[in-house]
């Protein structure tokens, strides 16, 4: 099984949604990081359930314990390892469904391939795993804040109703991160319309990075958007990516779609921040797609351990729309991206060798 990303920056995660905690580890992070363990709670807060009616009731605190690679408030250049205890599990929920394959979830093949799985809300294939790698990507945006990077995220499509503007600060305020003020409501009801079906619905988020430099991005086997879509295609629920343009690309002509470019900057924004796997300067953006929670209050058919057709009904706490705090998800994966290519970047030349050892 792999439980690590990156090269450079590397983050290895561990843990179970039911088991004793979760956590990660991070080898690579350079010393005399300054550490803000309040920035790096706010961040978890972010991603954390039960906080209102448009995520799960599972209410964990997800408080985070730095237990290595940080001295008086500073990184020392050793692996530093975060835990996160989990402090609410209800693991009878699952005990009728503890035969059974969840249409919709990773229990069949995770089955298939080890021959043993977790029931409880799935164990390690659980997006549970993933407040790990918001607490490791909290730490990334802390170094990327040292030199000028900037990564936000909001939800710009719930079902259909898409937002025709982007505010990355009413977002931050948001009780579903909307990007649109004046599609909020709109949005927030298809959620609620799903959850009283007893049903869930999907959504899309935008990951916008300001501040990249010209030239992150190894190519041609680790491009930076190659790296992006990998990171995002990683997380739970996720089922498209596009940089910039993306799918709409296909439908236009070569003079529509290239960036033009003056003095000034380019004219357009098609590219995405991107030009043959290396960030271009311009702003990177990227739109994840996360598929309707498949945890949902309907009985569904399936098959058991022994092959037998049978009904799925499930119990416990789901999110009506897993996207929501899945763009908190996003945009921690793509601080670690970033992360680690500005720790790449920085052998690119010979030049850039002389200038620290010359």
């Amino acid at each position: 099984m792999s439980n690590s990303f990156g090269r450079r920056f590397v983050m290895t995660t561990f843990g179970e949604s039911h088991g004793k905690a979760i956590g990660c580890v991070l080898d690579g992070v350079p010393a005399g990081l300054e550490i803000d363990e309040r920035f790096i709670q706010s961040e978890l807060d972010r991603r954390r359930p039960g906080k209102n009616v448009y995520a799960t009731a599972r209410k964990e605190p997800d408080s985070v314990e730095i237990l290595s690679g940080v001295f008086e408030g500073k990184t020392t250049g050793t692996p530093i390892a975060m835990v996160i205890y989990n402090t609410n599990q209800k693991s009878k929920d699952y005990g009728n469904i503890k035969d059974l394959f969840r249409p919709g979830h990773a229990d069949y093949t995770y089955w298939e391939k080890y021959g043993i799985r977790d029931y409880r809300g799935g164990g390690r294939s659980s997006a549970r795993e993933t407040a790990a790698r918001v607490a490791a990507g909290a730490v990334a945006k802390l170094m990327l804040k040292q030199i000028g990077i900037k990564v936000e995220s909001g939800i710009f499509k719930i079902g259909d109703v898409e937002a025709k503007e982007y505010n990355f600060g009413f977002a931050r305020t948001s009780e579903i991160f909307a990007l649109d003020p004046a599609m909020e409501q709109a949005q927030k009801d298809v959620i609620i319309r799903a959850k009283e079906a007893h049903d869930s619905v999907g959504g899309a988020a935008l990951v916008r990075a300001t501040g990249v430099p010209v030239g992150l991005g190894e190519p041609i086997y680790y491009k930076l958007d190659a790296v992006l879509a990998d990171a995002m295609m990683g997380i739970n629920a996720v089922k498209g990516v596009e940089i910039g343009e993306g799918a709409h690309s296909a439908e236009l002509l070569g003079s529509e779609n290239n960036d033009e470019m003056t003095h000034e900057g380019f004219l357009s924004h098609h590219a995405g921040g991107t030009l043959g796997g290396i960030s271009s300067g311009d702003v990177l953006d990227i739109k994840v797609y996360f598929k309707p929670t498949p945890s949902i209050f309907k009985p569904m058919k399936t098959l058991d351990i022994h092959g037998r057709e049978v009904v799925c009904e499930l119990k416990g706490r789901h999110d009506p729309c897993v996207a929501i705090r899945g763009s908190v998800v996003a945009e921690a994966m793509a601080a670690l991206v970033l992360a680690d290519m500005v720790l790449l970047n920085m052998g690119r030349k010979m030049d850039d060798v002389v200038r620290y050892y010359g």
